[in-house]
């Protein structure tokens, strides 16, 4: 009977120890995608974008910026958006896709729109592209910060 407790307690410290690892591993994974990621255009905020661990899973949210000029020989000036939570974010490998809410970007006109989706994939520490797949873009480059 004593061996069987024995036993019992082992198991339960090996997956308690296990679980940690895993834990940590998964806390280890997030730490490179966690922090602020900055994209510029023109020399100016373009987009932020805020991931954080809390509680072990990721979430975050982005701000778009609008970059305009008055005329063609004007200085581009940046003005924040609203801020938007990131919906529906996963995780695979080096890369977070998510959606974000397209209803307060242009309204009237988009009240109606469904979200937008996003992947942004690290490509070097501290660095990673942002496609737009819901309008095909470019990669956009997004440098990261902690918060």
């Amino acid at each position: 009977m004593k061996s069987g407790i024995a036993i019992v307690l082992l198991l339960a410290g090996v997956l308690t120890s296990a679980q940690k690892d895993i834990a940590q591993t998964t806390q280890a994974d997030h730490s490179r995608l966690t922090g602020v990621w900055r994209g510029q255009m023109n020399d100016l905020p373009a987009l932020t974008l805020v991931v954080t661990d809390e509680g072990g899973g990721l979430s975050g949210a982005v701000l778009f910026y609008f970059l305009t000029r008055k005329t063609e020989n004007d200085p581009w000036t940046s003005t924040p958006g609203l801020p938007e939570p990131v919906l529906h974010l996963r995780v695979e490998g080096d890369t977070i896709s998510f959606d974000v809410s397209h209803r307060r970007a242009h309204p009237p006109r988009t009240l109606n729109d469904p979200p937008v989706h996003f992947h942004l994939r690290l490509t070097a520490p501290n660095q990673s592209e942002l496609v737009n797949e819901s309008e095909h873009s470019p990669a956009f480059i997004l440098t990261r910060s902690e918060y």
